[in-house]
């Protein structure tokens, strides 16, 4: 969400288009009826952007019945494809974008647009001062606990274990209901997935038990703070006691809000999510168990805010280490010099973005790149957050 709207500010920046305040997904697996508004500070969104862009809040009311274009533009795009693009001003005073999700390219964009980008995001786009509160007292209240605590970002949700295709763990009919949703969503392309390789790829998120071990390698004790920064966990406590075995000091927005506080926001998960969000911002440690947009907004953001620690799990180095585990091929002594070499160079320190894969061609060469919002150094990092402005 966060980095689809920042995307589409420097769209329309460089199609010299007016921004209309954009539409929150709602065929998402959470059904969330929430709109820009309920999420995010609107005015401030418009008057922070408006040397930039201009943003109105809805279509006006002589474009309303006028054609328009429905453009799915391509991903990871460049400057010179959307500068072709503005052949559709000819022809439509009104573009319809119903796809936002890496949209524009990470890389090889004037400084300009790649400053905007951070300036939409980490100064444009603030949350609505109730919830804002509710973040912040929230996070005073971790720190009243323990003083330090770890925000987990546990992706073992229903939609994320569906979506790739990841049972390890799971019963026989809980890999087929999870097979019978990805099989019914239609905006979902892939169908046929093996779990086994999917994990083995490293591209499942760590289930509960993973994680627990992680953590332990990681020499973390058991009476470690933990906030879980994650929707209903699938199977709930079945699954989630693998991890609270180890580190039963494991706490929740549920857990450490009242019931009135959190009315508010119920059935409205980007609300909650946005909740998540700054909790894992302000945390001491931030640890994704996969790497989705949230994941991956959040380390970007800490990164701006001066790389603040965040350990990004190597899923495949680190399921390859367990399995030997498991068949007695690595011995339990070695296991945490193993874990901790693997990310020795994985906890938020800077360097610069990662480019594409080596080997690979054409337009897939562009998904294997590290995103920009995961790592926006060095354009919008240089000593002082005072160059974005």
């Amino acid at each position: 969400m966060f980095s689809q709207i920042s995307d589409m500010v420097a769209v329309a920046r460089i199609m010299n288009a007016t921004l209309v305040i954009p539409q929150l997904d709602k065929r998402s697996y959470w059904q969330d009826s929430s709109t820009f508004s309920d999420v995010f500070d609107e005015l401030h969104f418009i008057t922070s952007l408006q040397r930039d862009v201009r943003i109105v809040k809805k279509l006006p009311k002589e474009l309303e019945s006028v054609p328009r274009a429905r453009k799915h533009f391509t991903s990871w795009s460049g400057i010179s494809y959307y500068e072709e693009m503005m052949h559709l001003w000819k022809d439509y005073q009104v573009i319809h974008v119903p796809k936002s999700d890496s949209r524009l390219a990470n890389n090889d964009l004037p400084l300009d647009i790649q400053k905007l980008r951070c300036r939409a995001l980490y100064y444009a786009l603030r949350f609505l001062p109730s919830i804002e509160s509710l973040g912040k007292k929230l996070v005073e209240r971790l720190r009243s606990r323990a003083g330090r605590y770890i925000a987990l970002h546990l992706r073992y949700e229903k939609d994320m274990l569906s979506f790739t295709g990841c049972t390890s763990g799971l019963t026989d009919a809980e890999s087929e209901e999870l097979r019978t949703m990805r099989v019914s969503t239609n905006h979902w392309k892939m169908k046929n997935l093996n779990s086994t390789e999917q994990r083995i790829g490293g591209f499942c998120p760590l289930t509960p038990k993973e994680v627990g071990i992680f953590l332990q390698a990681l020499g973390y004790a058991p009476s470690t703070l933990i906030y879980i920064a994650a929707g209903e966990i699938y199977g709930g406590n079945t699954h989630l006691s693998e991890l609270t075995s180890l580190f039963p000091n494991l706490v929740s927005k549920e857990t450490i809000a009242t019931q009135e506080e959190l009315k508010a926001f119920a059935n409205h998960a980007s609300q909650t999510a946005a909740l998540d969000y700054i909790i894992s911002i302000e945390s001491d440690v931030f640890i994704p168990s996969y790497s989705g947009n949230m994941a991956r907004a959040v380390e970007g953001h800490r990164r701006f805010l001066g790389h603040r620690k965040t350990i990004t799990p190597d899923r495949k180095g680190l399921v390859e280490i367990l399995d030997k585990l498991e068949i007695g091929q690595v011995e339990r002594s070695s296991l945490s010099y193993l874990v901790m070499k693997l990310h020795e160079n994985r906890q938020g320190a800077p360097r610069k973005r990662g480019g594409a894969v080596l080997g690979i061609k054409g337009r897939a060469r562009l998904r294997t790149q590290e995103s920009f919002y995961q790592n926006p150094y060095p354009e919008c990092i240089c000593g002082s957050k005072s160059t974005l402005r």
